[in-house]
């Protein structure tokens, strides 16, 4: 199984908005990842931001082919790719108008396009094109939950055709910011709803799927209280890892300290933590093995660490990222038998 290390930390929550730290430029970002060695380990490649600055998604093929070539050069193949389906990039609310749906569609396209450029270059063998409902915040989806779901598992119906007809698959990235796929329960209704596993799955991470347990944006979904002891907390995680893992096609490696965090315009989420924080609410390895289990019947052929809204001077520290892929071989090597 392959080991690599998200771009988009450099660019989740920065900005030039007074209160933000200035983006990483997608170069920095390869080259901090590249610099992390473990006993003679290194990343294997990287998952890629499909927007601005990294990218621009009105690129030509011979400039992404460039891109291509950027990354290879580093050592890296590229895995799972995000597709910008959110207000302000390409796309738009997945459970909006027709014309904002029709703009999320557009960011699927453009990464579909994106995905068999890499593909053909031979710098891609595998991963999934990521995506969510792009409806922050769960009060608009309140309003009507059913038909609101609805209407999501439509956009994502559509959505997996387009991917299908590229030959790509999607996977939808549960968190609780995201209206309709806000809690474990309501993210497996969506999954039902749109009833296409062969083209459309979930995308879990650690992080996120913490907050899932303790139904911070759904209470009634809760399957732990405070004060849980690890009896209580195990059993909870495999009830939900049982009903998510089999729709899991795309894994995020991930610490957690049960606080959610938001930056920028990203509405508050789960809380991405150093690999060796203190504070951690989760033992990543094991943890991971829940996720893991028959990955490859799945199709998962890598996993990703993911340390969206990291501050700067975290993700320029050389440490931080030894400590990572210290903990990524770990879970890797752990739950080899598993995959």
């Amino acid at each position: 199984m392959k080991l690599h290390n998200a771009m988009w930390p450099g660019l989740v929550g920065k900005g030039t908005d007074e209160g933000q730290e200035p983006p990483i430029s997608l170069e920095k970002m390869l080259d901090l990842t590249a610099a992390a060695e473990v006993n003679g380990q290194k990343f294997d490649g990287i998952d890629y931001f499909l927007f601005l600055p990294h990218t621009n998604p009105e690129a030509s093929d011979d400039e992404l082919r460039q891109i291509a070539d950027l990354i290879q050069s580093k050592g890296f193949a590229v895995g799972s790719l995000v597709a910008p389906v959110w207000p302000g990039t390409i796309g738009d609310s997945a459970m909006g108008t027709a014309e904002q749906r029709e703009k999320f569609l557009s960011a699927v396209k453009m990464a579909c396009r994106v995905a068999g450029i890499f593909d053909n270059h031979g710098v891609r063998k595998y991963g999934v094109i990521r995506i969510d409902s792009a409806e922050f915040g769960v009060e608009k989806w309140k309003e009507n939950p059913s038909s609101n779901t609805a209407q999501i598992a439509a956009t994502f119906k559509e959505a997996a055709k387009i991917a299908a007809d590229h030959g790509q698959r999607l996977a939808a990235e549960g968190e609780i910011c995201w209206a309709g796929m806000h809690s474990w329960k309501d993210m497996l209704d969506l999954l039902e709803a749109v009833g296409m596993p062969e083209s459309l799955g979930f995308q879990a991470d650690l992080a996120h799927t913490y907050l899932y347990l303790m139904g911070y944006n759904a209470a009634e979904h809760a399957l732990l209280q405070p004060g849980y002891s690890d009896e209580e907390f195990y059993a909870a995680y495999e009830k939900m890892t049982d009903k998510l893992r089999p729709w899991t096609i795309d894994f995020h490696v991930a610490q957690n300290d049960g606080e959610v965090h938001g930056a920028g315009s990203h509405d508050k989420t789960g809380k991405h933590c150093p690999a060796d924080d203190p504070n951690g609410k989760l033992d990543i390895v094991r943890c991971a093995s829940y996720w893991l289990k028959d990955a490859s019947s799945r199709g998962i052929q890598h996993i990703c660490w993911d340390g969206c809204m990291f501050p700067n001077a975290t993700l320029e520290d050389p440490k931080t990222w030894n400590t990572i892929l210290d903990t990524m071989i770990k879970v890797r090597d752990a739950n080899a038998s598993l995959v």
